[in-house]
Protein backbone atom coordinates (compact mmCIF):
# COMPACT_ATOMS: atom_id res chain seq x y z
CA UNK A 1 0.00 0.00 0.00
CA UNK A 2 2.81 2.47 -0.76
CA UNK A 3 1.98 6.15 -1.00
CA UNK A 4 3.71 9.02 -2.78
CA UNK A 5 3.33 12.46 -1.21
CA UNK A 6 4.20 15.21 -3.70
CA UNK A 7 5.20 18.40 -1.87
CA UNK A 8 4.52 21.23 -4.31
CA UNK A 9 5.65 24.20 -2.22
CA UNK A 10 8.87 25.99 -3.30
CA UNK A 11 9.94 26.48 0.34
CA UNK A 12 10.92 23.67 2.73
CA UNK A 13 9.95 25.91 5.68
CA UNK A 14 6.30 26.19 4.63
CA UNK A 15 3.18 24.91 6.34
CA UNK A 16 2.50 22.82 3.23
CA UNK A 17 5.83 21.03 3.59
CA UNK A 18 5.20 20.41 7.29
CA UNK A 19 1.77 18.96 6.49
CA UNK A 20 3.21 16.76 3.73
CA UNK A 21 5.91 15.40 6.04
CA UNK A 22 3.44 14.78 8.89
CA UNK A 23 1.06 12.99 6.53
CA UNK A 24 3.82 10.71 5.22
CA UNK A 25 5.05 9.94 8.73
CA UNK A 26 1.56 9.00 9.94
CA UNK A 27 0.73 7.01 6.80
CA UNK A 28 3.75 4.76 7.23
CA UNK A 29 4.76 3.34 3.87
CA UNK A 30 5.09 6.71 2.17
CA UNK A 31 7.72 8.67 0.28
CA UNK A 32 7.81 12.47 0.16
CA UNK A 33 8.80 13.88 -3.21
CA UNK A 34 9.64 17.59 -2.87
CA UNK A 35 9.32 19.16 -6.32
CA UNK A 36 11.67 22.00 -5.30
CA UNK A 37 14.52 19.48 -4.94
CA UNK A 38 14.20 18.13 -8.48
CA UNK A 39 16.45 19.26 -11.32
CA UNK A 40 14.19 19.78 -14.34
CA UNK A 41 12.85 22.36 -16.77
CA UNK A 42 9.28 23.17 -15.64
CA UNK A 43 8.38 24.59 -19.06
CA UNK A 44 6.79 22.30 -21.63
CA UNK A 45 8.72 23.96 -24.45
CA UNK A 46 6.78 22.72 -27.48
CA UNK A 47 3.50 22.04 -25.74
CA UNK A 48 2.25 18.62 -26.78
CA UNK A 49 3.43 19.01 -30.38
CA UNK A 50 7.01 17.93 -29.83
CA UNK A 51 9.08 15.56 -27.72
CA UNK A 52 10.89 16.80 -24.63
CA UNK A 53 12.94 14.03 -22.97
CA UNK A 54 12.42 13.64 -19.25
CA UNK A 55 15.30 14.57 -17.00
CA UNK A 56 16.52 11.81 -14.63
CA UNK A 57 14.67 13.35 -11.68
CA UNK A 58 11.41 13.34 -13.65
CA UNK A 59 11.98 9.74 -14.73
CA UNK A 60 12.36 8.85 -11.06
CA UNK A 61 9.25 10.83 -10.16
CA UNK A 62 7.19 9.11 -12.84
CA UNK A 63 8.36 5.68 -11.66
CA UNK A 64 7.39 6.67 -8.11
CA UNK A 65 3.90 7.71 -9.23
CA UNK A 66 3.29 4.40 -10.96
CA UNK A 67 4.76 2.45 -8.02
CA UNK A 68 2.30 4.06 -5.58
CA UNK A 69 -1.14 2.77 -4.64
CA UNK A 70 -2.02 6.17 -3.18
CA UNK A 71 -0.96 9.57 -4.57
CA UNK A 72 -1.08 12.76 -2.50
CA UNK A 73 -0.45 16.30 -3.72
CA UNK A 74 0.25 19.03 -1.15
CA UNK A 75 0.08 22.63 -2.32
CA UNK A 76 -0.84 26.17 -1.36
CA UNK A 77 -3.38 28.20 -3.30
CA UNK A 78 -1.66 31.03 -5.16
CA UNK A 79 -3.77 33.25 -7.41
CA UNK A 80 -6.58 30.67 -7.44
CA UNK A 81 -4.16 28.02 -8.69
CA UNK A 82 -1.02 26.14 -7.66
CA UNK A 83 2.58 27.43 -7.62
CA UNK A 84 4.18 27.59 -11.07
CA UNK A 85 6.77 25.00 -9.99
CA UNK A 86 4.12 22.39 -9.21
CA UNK A 87 2.16 23.21 -12.35
CA UNK A 88 5.33 22.78 -14.42
CA UNK A 89 6.04 19.44 -12.76
CA UNK A 90 2.55 18.17 -13.56
CA UNK A 91 2.83 19.47 -17.14
CA UNK A 92 6.06 17.55 -17.63
CA UNK A 93 5.20 14.18 -16.04
CA UNK A 94 1.47 13.73 -16.72
CA UNK A 95 1.93 13.25 -20.44
CA UNK A 96 -0.36 11.86 -23.15
CA UNK A 97 0.04 8.08 -23.55
CA UNK A 98 1.76 8.03 -20.17
CA UNK A 99 -0.79 9.31 -17.63
CA UNK A 100 -3.79 9.37 -19.98
CA UNK A 101 -4.79 8.66 -23.56
CA UNK A 102 -7.73 9.26 -25.84
CA UNK A 103 -9.81 6.34 -27.02
CA UNK A 104 -10.93 5.94 -30.63
CA UNK A 105 -14.27 7.53 -29.69
CA UNK A 106 -12.49 10.66 -28.47
CA UNK A 107 -13.10 10.11 -24.77
CA UNK A 108 -10.11 10.27 -22.39
CA UNK A 109 -8.92 7.27 -20.41
CA UNK A 110 -6.81 7.72 -17.28
CA UNK A 111 -3.77 5.46 -17.10
CA UNK A 112 -3.31 5.94 -13.33
CA UNK A 113 -6.57 4.13 -12.66
CA UNK A 114 -6.97 1.96 -9.60
CA UNK A 115 -5.06 4.36 -7.38
CA UNK A 116 -6.57 6.52 -4.67
CA UNK A 117 -5.56 10.08 -3.92
CA UNK A 118 -5.69 13.05 -1.62
CA UNK A 119 -5.11 16.77 -2.06
CA UNK A 120 -3.67 18.69 0.90
CA UNK A 121 -4.31 22.37 0.26
CA UNK A 122 -3.67 25.55 2.22
CA UNK A 123 -4.91 29.06 1.51
CA UNK A 124 -4.78 32.49 3.08
CA UNK A 125 -8.37 33.02 1.97
CA UNK A 126 -11.14 31.82 4.31
CA UNK A 127 -13.29 28.86 3.29
CA UNK A 128 -16.36 31.02 2.59
CA UNK A 129 -14.40 33.07 0.05
CA UNK A 130 -13.15 29.97 -1.77
CA UNK A 131 -16.67 28.59 -1.85
CA UNK A 132 -17.95 31.85 -3.30
CA UNK A 133 -15.35 31.83 -6.10
CA UNK A 134 -15.99 28.20 -7.05
CA UNK A 135 -12.82 26.84 -5.41
CA UNK A 136 -10.94 26.74 -8.75
CA UNK A 137 -7.60 25.39 -7.46
CA UNK A 138 -9.18 22.38 -5.78
CA UNK A 139 -11.51 21.73 -8.69
CA UNK A 140 -8.64 21.87 -11.17
CA UNK A 141 -6.20 19.69 -9.22
CA UNK A 142 -8.69 17.19 -7.87
CA UNK A 143 -11.04 16.90 -10.81
CA UNK A 144 -9.26 17.99 -13.96
CA UNK A 145 -5.83 16.56 -13.14
CA UNK A 146 -5.88 13.59 -10.75
CA UNK A 147 -9.31 12.27 -11.68
CA UNK A 148 -8.67 12.94 -15.37
CA UNK A 149 -5.62 10.67 -15.10
CA UNK A 150 -7.73 7.91 -13.56
CA UNK A 151 -7.33 8.53 -9.81
CA UNK A 152 -11.03 8.50 -9.01
CA UNK A 153 -11.29 8.47 -5.21
CA UNK A 154 -9.57 11.74 -4.36
CA UNK A 155 -10.21 13.08 -0.86
CA UNK A 156 -9.29 16.54 0.37
CA UNK A 157 -7.66 18.08 3.44
CA UNK A 158 -8.33 21.82 3.55
CA UNK A 159 -6.58 24.38 5.75
CA UNK A 160 -7.86 27.92 5.23
CA UNK A 161 -7.28 31.43 6.60
CA UNK A 162 -3.64 30.46 7.17
CA UNK A 163 -2.44 34.06 7.56
CA UNK A 164 -4.43 34.37 10.80
CA UNK A 165 -3.45 30.97 12.23
CA UNK A 166 -1.50 30.82 15.47
CA UNK A 167 0.76 28.02 16.71
CA UNK A 168 -2.04 26.17 18.48
CA UNK A 169 -4.15 26.14 15.33
CA UNK A 170 -1.35 24.93 13.07
CA UNK A 171 -0.49 22.21 15.60
CA UNK A 172 -4.10 21.08 15.40
CA UNK A 173 -3.87 21.00 11.62
CA UNK A 174 -0.79 18.78 11.78
CA UNK A 175 -2.64 16.35 14.00
CA UNK A 176 -5.67 16.46 11.71
CA UNK A 177 -3.62 15.64 8.61
CA UNK A 178 -1.97 12.80 10.53
CA UNK A 179 -5.40 11.37 11.28
CA UNK A 180 -6.33 11.69 7.60
CA UNK A 181 -3.16 9.74 6.76
CA UNK A 182 -3.93 6.96 9.22
CA UNK A 183 -7.45 6.62 7.84
CA UNK A 184 -6.13 6.57 4.27
CA UNK A 185 -3.53 3.92 5.11
CA UNK A 186 -6.18 1.70 6.69
CA UNK A 187 -8.52 2.23 3.76
CA UNK A 188 -5.88 1.47 1.12
CA UNK A 189 -4.75 -1.60 3.06
CA UNK A 190 -8.33 -2.83 3.39
CA UNK A 191 -9.36 -2.13 -0.19
CA UNK A 192 -6.86 -3.73 -2.56
CA UNK A 193 -6.14 -1.46 -5.55
CA UNK A 194 -8.45 -2.26 -8.46
CA UNK A 195 -7.27 -2.37 -12.07
CA UNK A 196 -3.89 -0.94 -11.05
CA UNK A 197 -1.69 -0.73 -14.13
CA UNK A 198 2.04 -0.27 -14.57
CA UNK A 199 3.73 2.53 -16.44
CA UNK A 200 3.13 2.17 -20.20
CA UNK A 201 6.19 0.72 -21.91
CA UNK A 202 5.93 3.33 -24.66
CA UNK A 203 6.55 6.17 -22.22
Amino acid sequence: MPALVIDGHPSPDSLVSALASRYAEAYGDARVLAVRDLDFDPVLRAGYRGEQPLEPDLEDALEAIFAADHVVVATPVWWASTPALLKGFLDRVLLPRVAYRYRANGFPEGLLRGRTGRVIMTSDSPRWFLHGTGDPAMRQLRGQTLRFCGIRRVRASRFTDVRHADTARTSGWLERVAEDARRDAARVSREAPSALIARPVSA
